[in-house]
């Protein structure tokens, strides 16, 4: 004896919500998850556990657009805390590929060019990078110096003038000092208090008396934050 038709109906209708409703069980177990993972992958960051971070961040990330936040953590554990511009690079261009006009977009075109200015450096002998290229990223490199020179100048002569003014009416401002942390490199001290990499000449200058070697801050030292 067949079925009648609409008990047929009633059957499929009765699998399309069962199977709807394992379908979004599933998908709040995998949003828990890597709710779970970037909760300690966040957590490892601010421990200095930065290795184990990685690995976290790297088990969350997917081709989703919520990846290119992933991305550009990861990006900054790289470029401001290992020391490892190439793998750095890999995750701001992830980051622009994914998300192309988010929030982080001119800070992270910023960092690729630096960063490429650092590979070519680490891999100056290596035959994959063509002297047009090397070209190229040599003149980037000439553009940015240029223009940190230029801003640290127009800084310079503006600080002059409020110092004049200042001994003028007598009055004293006391600059913003930061103790270093472990882990800290100009680049990311500059990224903390000014949201951009791109200052850390200026707190160099502000500190050049102080710090012995500007690749290495020594844990614990005052810094002058101009």
């Amino acid at each position: 004896m067949s079925e009648s038709p609409a008990a047929a109906n009633l059957v499929w209708v009765c699998l399309s919500i069962l199977f709807l409703c394992r379908l979004a069980g599933c998908d709040q177990v995998g949003n828990s998850r890597h709710s779970q993972l970037m909760q300690d992958a966040d957590n490892k960051s601010a421990q200095g556990d930065f290795e184990r971070a990685v690995n976290l961040y790297e088990a969350a990330l997917d081709d989703s657009p919520r990846g290119a936040e992933i991305h550009y953590k990861l990006a900054l554990i790289y470029d401001d805390k290992l020391n490892d511009p190439m793998s750095a690079l890999h995750h701001f261009k992830r980051y622009v590929a994914l998300s192309p006009n988010g929030p982080h977009a001119k800070d992270v075109k910023d960092s690729i060019k630096r960063d490429e200015i650092a590979a070519l450096t680490a891999l100056s002998g290596d035959s994959a990078i063509t002297r047009g290229e090397a070209a190229r990223l040599r003149n980037e490199n000439l553009t940015l110096h240029k223009q940190l020179e230029e801003r640290a100048a127009s800084r310079t002569a503006f600080e002059k003038s409020e110092g004049k003014d200042a001994r003028k009416t007598g009055s004293k401002k006391a600059g913003q000092t930061y103790v270093v942390q472990s882990g800290d490199t100009l680049f990311s001290i500059s990224r903390k208090f000014y949201k951009s990499p791109k200052r850390w000449k200026a707190i160099l200058e502000a500190n050049k008396k102080n710090i012995r070697d500007p690749k290495d801050l020594t844990v614990g030292q005052t810094l002058v934050i101009p």
